[in-house]
């Protein structure tokens, strides 16, 4: 990866003409000179991270004191990796959901058929690589002979990739993982799972909202996990504190068959 970073080899000289130009009305530097200089940070940081990257970087647990070049360099190679393996698969749905086998059968053959019949249909499969949901949509792709691709993450208790995927990438930090996840797809699945489906799930239907993504599909399956949830978004965040719009509710689709929701993807997925 550090030989596919096309960066500068030259020395950034310490002459005034390096110094930014500073806005008048904000107090900041002028906009084209800040991004010159902290590209000039970043190529520097990036030339001196690539040779010193751990083996098994430490856990960022407190604000580091100082700029770590190892790790900007590892962030850095994270994204230029993951872009370009994303740009390569045009029309793609993500799947979502849990990594454990801890609910009924029918949800792990639900997402098995509903990405099969995606894949049959000209879509990528792209899952977080793993088991539970994320194999079962994957193995759906694999077997209808589409492409099938797995973001996987490194954690302490091994999360190995399934059998099923056509192409992986494996990365270190989840924020870039989960960037390449909201920037992959056209349409949004999300199945039963725990905290990082939830949290998956927040981070797109927030994007939507704020419109710094484009408005997409966001399916929910099974209205029996997703109805308590629903109901407080309806209840409590709508009605009672007033902290989303009523059109924020409209973001998402709860569905609770295959066909629902592939009939739902097929109309409203917009390319």
């Amino acid at each position: 990866m550090a030989d596919e970073l096309k960066t500068r080899q030259d020395p950034i000289p310490a002459d005034a003409s390096t110094v930014p130009d500073i806005d008048p009305l904000s107090g900041m530097p002028e906009t084209n000179e800040k991004h010159h200089a902290m590209g000039a940070v970043l190529t520097r940081a990036i030339q001196e991270g690539k040779h010193e990257v751990p083996e098994v970087p430490a856990p960022l647990v407190c604000k580091p004191r100082q700029l770590e070049s190892w790790r900007v360099f590892k962030i850095m190679s994270e994204f230029v990796e993951g872009f370009d393996v994303i740009q390569k698969y045009g029309l793609a749905a993500s799947f979502f959901g849990t990594a454990r086998q801890s609910f009924d059968q029918s949800v792990y053959d639900a997402a098995t058929e509903l990405a099969g019949r995606l894949a049959k249909s000209g879509f990528a499969i792209i899952t977080g690589g793993s088991d539970g949901i994320m194999e079962a949509a994957n193995k759906g792709a694999y077997e209808a002979g589409g492409d099938s691709i797995g973001l996987n993450i490194e954690l302490d208790m091994e999360q190995a990739p399934n059998t099923y995927l056509t192409e992986m990438v494996t990365f270190h930090h989840f924020f870039v993982r989960k960037v390449m996840l909201t920037f992959a797809s056209e349409v949004y699945v999300y199945f039963p799972g725990g905290f990082g489906t939830l949290d998956e799930f927040s981070e797109i239907v927030t994007l939507v909202q704020t419109k710094k993504i484009r408005k997409v599909p966001i399916v929910l399956y099974g209205k029996e996990y997703w109805d308590p949830f629903i109901k407080i978004f309806e209840e409590r965040l709508y009605k009672e504190y007033k902290a989303v719009d009523e059109a924020d509710l409209d973001l998402y689709k709860v569905v609770d068959t295959v066909d629902e929701a592939y009939e739902y993807i097929m109309a409203n997925v917009k390319c």
